[in-house]
């Protein structure tokens, strides 16, 4: 989010300058992710654990960023199963619907029109 510096009264620019600062002190202060990092993998080796022990995940990859990991086991998502459809399309049999994700066009329409889903289960 840019801040539009020409809407900004002196003493906002005044206010805006110390904040920063004071957060670049804050920043010069921390010490370098890669020394935390070492200093982490260390002591796990030392008290008998792997970083993949702690964190999950495999490897360094999981040692590096807690984030990674996440977004790794995210983008996976879940297998689900084949599920046989529910829905079928009145107008043209081989359209059918499972029922998950989102409506298909031909469904939104005839219900967008007044029509209810169930209209269009699939009965065995």
């Amino acid at each position: 989010m840019p801040i539009d510096l020409n809407a900004l009264s002196a003493k906002e620019l005044d206010t805006l300058i110390e904040r920063a600062k004071h957060r670049k002190t804050v920043l010069k202060k921390r010490k370098p992710i890669a020394a935390i990092r070492k200093r982490i993998v260390d002591f796990a080796t030392a008290e008998g654990y792997s970083i993949a022990d702690l964190f999950g995940g495999k490897g360094s990859a999981a040692a590096k960023s807690p984030r990674t990991a996440k977004k790794a086991t995210a983008a996976k998502g879940r297998k689900l199963g084949k599920v046989p459809p529910k829905y079928r399309n009145p107008a043209k049999a081989s359209e059918t619907w499972t029922g998950r994700g989102k409506q298909p066009r031909w469904l939104a329409e005839l219900v967008k029109k007044g029509k209810k889903p169930e209209d269009f289960l699939i009965r065995k």
